[in-house]
């Protein structure tokens, strides 16, 4: 099923529900566009849209496999950053284990699209999806699944609802970053107990530990590698105390967009267990990177020589008033650009298929629908221009668009990423 929803993705009629594409493209099948090879600045599409980069994508996908190739590390990047089952599928063709989910609805859509390994970084306790998680394993023997457990009243309550299935749900224990983080199991001593509640079933099975340390409290690399050996030593005191036995491999995880560079160094301090060990990082926002907060927190800019992600996002959007010589606003908003953490970035103005540098151009609100701007004298901005925004947060800028164009560095449209949010 999986490899026919991916290649039926093509078959979508293009239409209303696909902001920026071209009207005249009404009727056609994604695929008859995208071989088209419109120009993205002159074969129609509307203002705004948001374009990936050919390149920087690729570039992305490929620095993050030869990263985990060389740390020993294996890959689950988070696909609830961009909910697009293509690229799950190109960042398995780029060496991914498998794809890191939150939502029993995210792991419907990545198990649609044929993606046979899935790590839930979630508790999961209702009852309707898990029997779902479970005749999906009893239906595939291939189909790997795991998630958290951070409570004995959870591991009660999954047992409950999986009462009478075939095969037991595999998990790991959460373990929290620390007081006052998110969630996990705060101590030790409760990882322990929640691993015995685990053994009690025969729905359950404990196949290692997992967190996220990007929820340590004032993260530094002095605390965030402190709390990993945590983790470690947590995984090392299960597996002494028999807790992974019959286990073919353990699983030890961790790993968000901002301190993976200290995953991979203190992964690499993992003795060697009862089982094979599978170091497994989840960091997901590389596979578009962005202007903004990541580009700001990436641990490439601590390790350089380990090489440079590339932000990937750009929404166009058009200069539709210019009513002061300091003042301009552009019809793209809070409907079309990430705003969480930062608001867009001026990066470039277009006029007459020229590309010039948004100097003195900067962002300073936006509208449902508008974006203001603030011009100093050195901006050159008129109405009709189109304004090229640097984005902030790729999470929250996938899921405003459905179908996202993928632009060469000429324009030339090759592809349409959809998305299912």
């Amino acid at each position: 099923m999986g490899t026919e929803a991916l290649v039926h993705l093509a078959d979508e009629r293009v239409d209303h529900r696909f902001k920026g594409l071209p009207p005249d493209a009404e009727g056609l099948t994604v695929g008859e566009l995208a071989a088209q090879r419109r120009n993205l600045f002159t074969g129609g599409f509307t203002t705004p849209v948001l374009a990936l980069s050919a390149e920087r994508l690729e570039h992305n996908l490929t620095l993050m496999e030869t990263y985990a190739a060389r740390h020993g590390l294996a890959f689950a990047p988070h696909g609830k950053t961009s909910m697009a089952p293509q690229l799950f599928h190109r960042q398995i063709e780029h060496g991914a284990w498998g794809i890191t989910l939150a939502m029993p609805h995210q792991v419907r859509v990545a198990r649609e699209f044929g993606i046979q390994r899935v790590f839930l970084a979630n508790e999961l306790l209702d009852p309707a999806a898990l029997r779902w998680v479970a005749d999906q394993l009893a239906a595939d023997a291939d189909f790997r699944f795991i998630c958290y457990v951070d409570s004995v009243r959870g591991v009660e309550l999954m047992d409950a609802a999986l009462t009478g299935t075939a095969r037991p749900v595999d998990v790991v224990v959460e373990l929290a970053a620390g007081e006052g983080a998110r969630t996990g199991v705060r101590t030790e001593a409760e990882c322990a107990a929640v691993a015995d509640a685990v053994a009690a079933t025969t729905t359950l099975r404990l196949v290692g530990v997992a967190g996220y340390e990007g929820e340590v409290p004032q993260p530094d690399p002095d605390r965030v590698r402190a709390w990993l050996r945590r983790l470690v030593a947590l995984a090392v005191d299960l597996d002494m105390a028999g807790r992974f036995a019959g286990c073919d491999e353990i699983v030890v995880s961790a790993g968000g967009s901002a301190w993976f560079d200290a995953v991979a160094d203190v992964f690499t301090e993992i003795p060697e267990l009862s089982a094979t060990v599978l170091k497994l990082l989840r960091s997901g926002a590389y596979v578009s990177h962005d202007d903004g907060h990541y580009r700001r927190i990436t641990p490439f800019t601590r390790i350089p020589e380990e090489g440079v992600l590339e932000p990937a996002f750009r929404l166009w959007a058009q200069v539709v008033s210019r009513p002061s010589p300091e003042q301009a606003f552009v019809n793209a908003g809070k409907r079309d650009a990430a705003y969480d953490l930062d608001l867009p970035f001026a990066q470039v103005v277009r006029r007459d298929g020229e590309e010039r540098p948004a100097t003195g151009v900067s962002v300073t609100a936006l509208s449902d629908q508008h974006a203001w701007l603030r011009t100093t004298p050195e901006a050159d901005v008129e109405v009709g221009d189109w304004i090229g925004l640097g984005l902030s947060h790729p999470c929250t800028s996938f899921d405003k668009w459905q179908l996202i164009p993928v632009a060469e560095a000429d324009g030339t449209v090759v592809d349409y990423i959809r998305t299912f949010f």
